[in-house]
Formats: structure tokens, C-alpha cells, sequence
């Protein structure tokens, strides 16, 4: 078994490999994000050690359940927070009334002029806690929350769907429908 330093410093590239830059290690993902387990371990294996048992513990034990495995545990993805276009198949989701977004004090004027934008992702991500928000905004610097009123939106035409580790995605959030707390 791996230090949790390895294990996260792992995890992170997995997740730049499944997210981001699958051809970093040679490997593609189909349309819906999967990638063959062997070949993303015999990828992984060119830079730094990886096999099954240890790609299990990181699915397993990451606390923000950014993978999933297929059934037979052949092919795994990256559950959400694409740069590159893939169907991750999440399905349409009525969001609750209020969800939680957060962000930097220094991307606050761009935000309230032009609203929430996915960025270099496919979707904007949301939380169903201010605290979680908090916690994201934090790690770009000074924390700012905005609500969003996702149930409005969700009532004027605004899809919402809902990752398998409980993260909210949109395709934008428009300003009349942010406020900062």
C-alpha cells in the first residue's frame, strides 16, 4: 500500500490524465469519458508505479469521488470537471431551490457583469453547501459565495445535471440569478 502523499500526488495525475490529457500517457477515451484500466495503469507505469490494487484504493478512498469504475471494472472515468468534450451520460436533475458556487474575491467584478461561465470546463460546478462552496472558493484565495438560484432557473429552461458525487453542473448561470452572501 502507497503513503497518502503517493496516493494523492497519483490521484491528481489520474486526474489530469482522465479530465484533461489523456494522450500525456498515450491513452483516448471513448465519447462517454472511459478509458481501459490496463492501459491507463501501463500508461501511468512510464512516469511513475501504478497497478490495480493501488488504482482501486485511490477510487475507493478519494474524498471527493472523482472516478467511477465500469461494472467490470475494466474502463474508469473521471466522474465530472472535462476540458475535453465527452457524455459523462449524467442525467437532467431538478436542483434544488438554492445551490452554492465558489470563487476568489478577485473573479467577483467579471462574475457579477457576466455571470458564471464553465471556463476551460464543459459545465460550472455548484454545491448543495455554502461550506463546500467556501472550501472550493478557498482554494483560489480569498473566498467569496454566491447563491444561485437554481430553482428559478431550472423553471425558465435551465438544465441541471447531477454528478454521481453529488456536484451540480449547468451550462452558465446568468447574473439575475446569482447573490453574493
Amino acid at each position: 500500500m502507497k503513503s497518502n502523499g503517493n496516493l494523492t500526488s497519483l490521484s491528481r495525475f489520474i486526474s489530469l490524465v482522465l479530465r484533461h490529457k489523456p494522450e500525456a500517457i498515450g491513452i483516448t477515451l471513448d465519447e462517454h469519458g472511459w478509458a481501459d484500466v490496463n492501459e491507463l495503469i501501463s500508461g501511468v507505469n512510464r512516469t511513475q508505479p501504478l497497478d490495480m490494487e493501488t488504482l482501486e484504493e485511490i477510487v475507493r478512498t478519494d474524498e471527493k469521488q472523482r472516478y467511477s469504475f465500469s461494472g467490470d471494472k475494466t474502463l474508469i472515468r473521471a466522474n465530472q470537471g472535462h476540458s475535453i468534450p465527452v457524455d459523462v451520460e449524467l442525467p437532467q436533475a431538478e436542483p434544488p431551490e438554492i445551490l452554492y458556487h465558489g470563487t476568489a474575491e478577485r473573479f467577483t467584478a467579471a462574475i457579477e457583469a457576466e455571470g458564471l461561465r464553465p471556463m476551460s470546463r464543459l459545465y460550472v460546478h455548484l454545491s448543495k453547501s455554502a461550506e463546500t462552496a467556501r472550501k472550493v472558493g478557498s482554494r483560489h484565495g480569498k473566498p467569496v459565495i454566491y447563491e444561485v438560484l437554481a430553482g428559478e432557473m431550472s423553471r425558465r429552461g435551465f438544465e441541471f445535471r447531477l454528478s454521481v458525487n453529488g456536484v451540480w453542473l449547468t451550462k452558465e448561470v446568468p447574473p439575475e440569478f446569482l447573490r453574493r452572501i
